[in-house]
């Protein structure tokens, strides 16, 4: 069967639940994650179903920042390329089309802003605002 684009919520459930399975089996990846998120799967999945549904299908259904949550982690450039890399083969497995790409490029973006964020706060005695 050929792949299709990223076209509705079930579409971005595949994409979520693919994708969280393959950080979950990461030797990198899972310690970071299962410490942080713990028993709570079921309620990070929902709220990354609504974060991509609002960046890719243009329904508003998620709100936040995103960064905040991460600002403390123990995160380096190996995990980031890992997480991107993770992502990638995700979406490459189930979607092709414009959609798919665009998701691939956010992806891309998110990683690059995140880390930027990341190595300024650790240089600069600022923290991030709550």
């Amino acid at each position: 069967m050929e792949n299709s684009d990223i076209l509705n919520l079930e579409d971005v459930k595949l994409l979520v639940d693919d994708f969280y399975g393959r950080v979950r089996d990461n030797e990198l990846l899972s310690p970071i994650f299962n410490g942080v998120i713990g028993e709570k799967w079921p309620i990070h999945l929902e709220k990354m179903y609504g974060f991509w549904q609002t960046l890719l299908l243009d329904v508003q259904a998620y709100s936040g920042s995103p960064f905040l949550k991460h600002a403390k982690l123990p995160i380096e450039k190996e995990h980031f390329d890992t997480w991107i890399k993770l992502f990638n083969e995700t979406i490459d497995a189930h979607f092709t089309g414009v959609k798919a790409e665009e998701a691939k490029w956010r992806a891309a973006k998110m990683s690059e802003m995140f880390q930027y964020k990341l190595d300024y706060y650790k240089n600069n005695p600022a923290q991030p605002l709550i």
